[in-house]
């Protein structure tokens, strides 16, 4: 190797790591986990508490009482129910970021019947029109930025973030107008009437016996079935599915129709069991953070069952130690980012390794 070819190697690259063991990959999990801890502690003791105490309220506050884990599962709930709904679209590497505009207008719809129609239906047949209306919605929300991307190719990341925005715009405006409650000062859209809310189960609404059917039914859809191949297909190559006979466009639509109906489906659980209620802010994040859920489990249901949970007692843990040790809000959102970007890059450095430019003597190897 020449001078003049070292100089225009980089000092540090990144490459390509060889597909590490079962094992090894599990072993860099765990320390990426044993890292964010770490980490975290040193945030705790800046702060000046006792990390143990700090983490071991974590898990109080977020599992080791009734009230405690019911509000964690119900946090848990929509995130993995946001998550098996991106799955498809971004098996298919199409890059849904509207799941929070998706979920926004199936809770729309769900919250048109629940307002209007609670008294005209017996509460069976409403769940289920509104469950219909919700998923219908989303489904066609989705369906928009899929239409464009199969017949012009537009970005989809761009479009269905945008997306989102006009979701949230039409929930203001029904907030300050049509459906203002004419009852209080603040504009808000009027709480539901109990016959409109949905049952409970073991303290928590229906909503997750529905999500952990369709972590079966995802699984199932994207594994063993035609649709769920040439999603596969369509993800790894579009050319190969054009050659192979594949209707490329019709394979798009349909994935993103059933990625918006799921996030709809979210959106209906949302304001029936938990919010009870229309906002700006019914989706509350969980579109976006449903993209960290679908990444780390690379797209596997069943492990997104497991990151839902974890990202959910970090959420609740967060609220308890804001209350009973004084930790800003703030302070306790870098503390979950912090864990989160380690978990995240053990993911890159189970996939890519650094190659250092190596020395030479006398101008050669």
């Amino acid at each position: 190797m020449t001078y003049e070819n070292v100089k225009k190697e980089p000092l540090i690259r990144v490459a390509k790591r060889p597909e590490l063991s079962s094992k090894k990959a599990i072993l860099v999990r765990l320390l990426s986990v044993v890292a964010a801890l770490i980490l975290g502690g040193l945030l705790v003791l800046a702060l000046g508490h006792n990390p143990i105490a700090v983490y071991g309220d974590i898990i109080k506050g977020s599992l080791l009482t009734p009230t405690a884990l019911k509000s964690t599962v119900k946090i848990a709930v929509p995130l993995l129910g946001a998550a098996l709904a991106i799955a498809p679209a971004f098996k298919m590497k199409f890059w849904n970021c509207g799941a929070e505009g998706q979920i926004t207008v199936g809770a729309i719809v769900a919250t048109y019947f629940a307002l209007f129609h609670v008294d005209d239906m017996p509460p069976v047949l409403l769940f289920t029109t509104a469950f219909i209306g919700a998923a219908l919605a989303g489904g066609l929300w989705g369906l928009i930025p899929a239409f464009f991307k199969a017949r012009w190719g537009t970005n989809e990341t761009l479009f269905t973030l945008m997306l989102n925005y006009i979701a949230i715009g039409f929930v203001k405006y029904l907030r300050i107008g049509p459906w203002m409650d004419k009852g209080q000062m603040f504009p808000k859209i009027p709480m539901f009437d109990k016959a409109a809310r949905l049952p409970e189960v073991f303290g928590v609404h229906i909503g997750w016996i529905i999500v952990l059917a369709l972590v079966f039914s995802i699984y199932i859809y994207m594994t063993r079935t035609k649709h769920g191949y040439e999603i596969a297909v369509v993800g790894e190559s579009v050319s190969t599915a054009r050659y192979s006979g594949m209707n490329v466009a019709k394979v798009i639509m349909r994935t993103m129709f059933l990625s918006g109906a799921i996030a709809g489906i979210v959106g209906w659980m949302m304001v029936c069991g938990t919010n009870y209620t229309l906002s700006d802010t019914t989706a509350n994040g969980y579109g976006f953070t449903a993209i960290v859920v679908a990444w780390l489990s690379k797209l596997n249901p069943f492990t997104m069952v497991i990151i839902s949970a974890f990202l959910a007692v970090l959420q609740k843990g967060s609220n308890t130690i804001q209350t009973n040790f004084g930790i800003p809000a703030s302070a306790s959102d870098v503390l979950t980012g912090l864990i989160l970007l380690c978990m995240l890059g053990s993911e890159f450095f189970i996939n890519y390794r650094f190659v250092f430019r190596k020395k030479t003597v006398g101008g050669d190897d």
